[in-house]
């Protein structure tokens, strides 16, 4: 091989692994990026609430789903739900390992419409930590949020009746056994 073949190889062998680090990376840079800017309707993380429940009531609906390749089973133990804005909610989530083997998954979410994502403030929830499930292991999983009461008073949102949480379980990088569930 030259000079100049092996210089070509060591670059297209540079690019293919930085190509394969944004793929692994891809989940927690995607996570981090949400929760900071609050684009793509990423609710953001807040200490508990002490805002007043507001007289207006929207729905909320809940979706899940399993990232291909995680044999897991996970869905909303109730599919919609009625809060107040302002009304600190809890919604609950069970998720099963469908393999032989212990597997650690986290999960990114999502709301929409996207101008309401801003207004979802999430006090506790299952996504922002890893969980570990053993072979044939269930368990329920929590999410505590409030739907901000200031939605109200945002002209863009007087339409929006209706908000979808979505969450999204992938397999996490690294051995199961090391990490546990809280």
């Amino acid at each position: 091989m030259n000079r100049r073949t092996g210089s070509t190889v060591a670059v297209l062998m540079a690019v293919v692994a930085a190509m394969i680090g944004l793929v692994v990376a891809s989940v927690p840079l995607y996570k981090a990026f949400c929760q900071a800017t609050g684009i793509g309707g990423a609710p953001r993380q807040v200490a508990a609430q002490n805002s007043q429940p507001n007289q207006r009531v929207v729905t909320v609906r809940f979706d899940s789903s399993v990232a291909k390749g995680l044999p897991w089973r996970f869905a909303p133990q109730m599919r919609e739900i009625k809060v107040h804005l302002g009304e600190d909610t809890l919604a609950v989530f069970t998720a099963t390992n469908l393999s032989d083997h212990p597997i650690t998954g986290t999960a990114v979410f999502n709301a929409t419409p996207d101008k309401v994502g801003r207004y979802i403030a999430k006090i506790q929830c299952f996504c922002f930590t890893e969980q570990v499930l053993k072979p044939g292991e269930s368990a329920d999983l929590t999410v505590s949020f409030v739907v901000d009461p200031a939605m109200a008073a945002d002209p863009h949102a007087d339409e929006v009746n209706t908000i979808t949480l979505s969450y999204t379980f992938f397999q996490a990088e690294g051995p199961a056994t090391s990490k546990g569930r809280s």
